[in-house]
């Protein structure tokens, strides 16, 4: 049985005269000596107190006001994850700016745009070669000023450059800010065309942290911590670092996803935020890893865990069989992410629920949400105290979902952005003069209240490490090269980007000619020379995006998309599902080799 409606709890409330930087000088000022960020330090773990992270914040925001920084300028942040991202983010909102964040794999196209539709003033990189593409960038970009570069001691720098004056302006422009101010503009990739700017307030932020923690009190307790290693740039792992900071819970940074396995044994998180991606790593990993008689006690492992986790009350002997397990595989994966992980958020894309019931079964309960990034995260969430494995969890606290007449799910809450930054037709389009936000997205509401996402209004594609991707970009590209006829991207729900290409008939005989090729099309399609082509067309195209939405591997069929098949609209146009259901096999063998 299914609902059209459904709404949280009353929200907390937050009061008129915070912001997102608040909690930072309260506890700082009360000189709290308890480590707030962790970094890695050879193989140890050195913090942050407190009072600490203020006194960075406010040298940094102290050196942003001398260089010319006023309250709504607009300040790019271009860095891997690590504690000067925070730092950089808390300065930029401390004086009354606004942090435009960027993907550190970003191409110089992309960061072009950005820079230029933000008018940001100034930027903070991680990295020489972070601060190269932001200067390769510039030339459309007027307003756009002082590059500092964080690796070469860019925020000591920003530090030196301030007077006493100046750190006293930090705590007036701080407390000048209001709930209404804007924070961040996040740039978000949509179907067609450059990205879009959400503009996000610190109401807009500060009021879904706030509920947030209250659905979520389970995993910020005392002893608590969590381990980053997600992009910062993104709005999911952006709303866990606040969440963190108002909840008064430790952060540690990952050196590198290469390196996660060993930071997670010695960080020993309680809780962690990540994409279904990760979790179909962790399994894969140990299935391989499971080799001869070892498979088969994976195998039961595996079908001990959906018995239990999906029974309501499970029986004796499913009890022992889980015991079983436990002792056999179950520990040994508790071990392996440092022995004390409960609890993981997950979102950005669909988490498969033999994985869901895997690891909870493990002891590490996954919990789904949903949102989007002009939701600034979460709309909906699973709850340690409410969870349905296959939906996305029910409405926080003061959120409304509605199911619209052709499915598509609206939301309404204090969390939805302000609009798009300079694009009144693109707000207007997806936000109702009430409040109501038409995500794109198509689902249902169970009798429970939880939501549960059936398909996608819009053709932007999720993979399943959360990468929104805009297929239109790349598809253009590829068909600008002489021998491609189509090109359609996929990659939903699947580790990376891949593509369909089609040939030109005519341009495809003239190429053979011209470089004496001989056979059928099938034959021809095969051949070494056309498949080097058509790698020239993908680098080609994937020079306009970056890495993580680039294409990996790709297929190139032996005939083209046709009207008869209902392949394309009569303007050409691609009818992605039917392409889907007629090339199945060409679309697996893409992710199979």
């Amino acid at each position: 049985m299914t609902t059209t409606h459904a709404k949280g709890p009353d929200p907390v409330h937050v009061g008129p005269t915070e912001n997102l930087t608040t909690k930072l000088w309260e506890r700082a000022a009360a000189s709290e000596a308890k480590e707030i960020l962790r970094f890695p330090v050879g193989d140890g773990w050195q913090g942050l107190t407190w009072a600490q992270l203020g006194e960075r914040v406010r040298k940094a925001g102290a050196g942003l006001i001398a260089v010319g920084i006023e309250p709504g300028d607009r300040v790019a942040l271009m860095s891997n994850t690590r504690m000067e991202w925070t730092i950089s983010d808390l300065a930029i909102l401390a004086v009354g700016a606004v942090t435009v964040p960027l993907y550190e794999t970003s191409s110089v196209e992309q960061c072009a745009w950005v820079l230029s539709d933000s008018g940001a003033r100034a930027a903070i990189a991680g990295t020489a070669d972070h601060a190269k593409s932001l200067d390769a960038a510039r030339a459309g970009a007027p307003e756009f000023g002082e590059v500092f570069v964080i690796d070469d001691g860019g925020l000591d720098a920003l530090g030196e450059r301030a007077g006493a004056d100046h750190a006293e302006q930090v705590a007036a422009r701080s407390s000048a800010v209001t709930l209404a101010d804007l924070a961040t503009i996040v740039y978000t990739s949509g179907t067609t065309g450059n990205p879009k700017g959400c503009m996000l307030t610190h109401g807009n932020m500060l009021w879904v942290v706030r509920q947030s923690e209250e659905s979520l009190r389970k995993l910020l307790g005392g002893d608590d911590a969590t381990l980053l290693f997600l992009p910062l740039a993104h709005i999911f792992a952006r709303l866990i670092q606040f969440l963190c900071l108002e909840g008064d819970v430790p952060m540690g940074y990952a050196r590198s996803v290469e390196k996660l396995s060993e930071d997670l044994r010695s960080f020993k998180p309680t809780f962690l935020l990540a994409v279904p991606r990760v979790f179909e790593k962790v399994f894969n990993t140990a299935q391989r890893k499971a080799e001869g008689p070892k498979r088969k006690v994976f195998d039961f492992a595996v079908a001990t865990a959906q018995e239990w986790s999906s029974s309501p009350n499970p029986g004796l002997g499913t009890k022992v069989k889980k015991a079983i397990a436990d002792k056999l595989v179950y520990s040994k994966l508790r071990e392996a992410v440092g022995g004390r992980l409960h609890y993981s958020v997950s979102g950005g894309a669909p988490l498969a629920p033999h994985l869901a019931h895997f690891f909870h079964a493990a002891g590490i309960t996954i919990l789904e949400g949903y949102g989007l990034t002009e939701t600034s995260a979460p709309g909906t969430v699973n709850t340690p105290d409410a969870m349905r494995i296959g939906t996305v969890g029910r409405p926080l606290p003061g959120i409304e979902i509605r199911i619209d007449e052709d499915g598509e799910i609206l939301l309404k809450g204090g969390n939805v952005f302000k609009g798009y930054y300079h694009n009144d037709q693109a707000t207007a389009e997806v936000l109702e003069a009430d409040g109501w936000f038409h995500t794109g997205d198509v689902g249902e509401i169970d009798d429970g209240g939880f939501l549960r996402i059936t398909g996608r209004k819009k053709e932007l594609i999720v993979t399943a490490g959360g990468k929104n991707v805009a297929p239109a970009v790349l598809e253009e590209r590829l068909k600008q090269h002489r021998l491609v006829s189509q090109a359609m991207v996929v990659g939903d729900n699947r580790p990376f980007i891949g593509c369909l290409v089609t040939l030109d008939a005519d341009e495809l005989a003239a190429f053979a000619k011209e470089h004496d090729l001989k056979g059928s099309t099938a034959e021809l399609v095969r051949s070494d020379a056309v498949e080097a082509e058509v790698a020239k067309a993908v680098e080609q195209a994937n020079a306009a995006v970056s890495k993580a939405e680039s294409v990996r591997k790709w297929e190139i069929l032996e005939r083209d998309f046709t009207l008869e098949d209902n392949e394309i609209t009569p303007t050409l146009k691609l009818r992605r599902r039917n392409v889907i259901e007629n090339f199945g096999d060409a679309i697996e063998r893409i992710y199979a080799r």
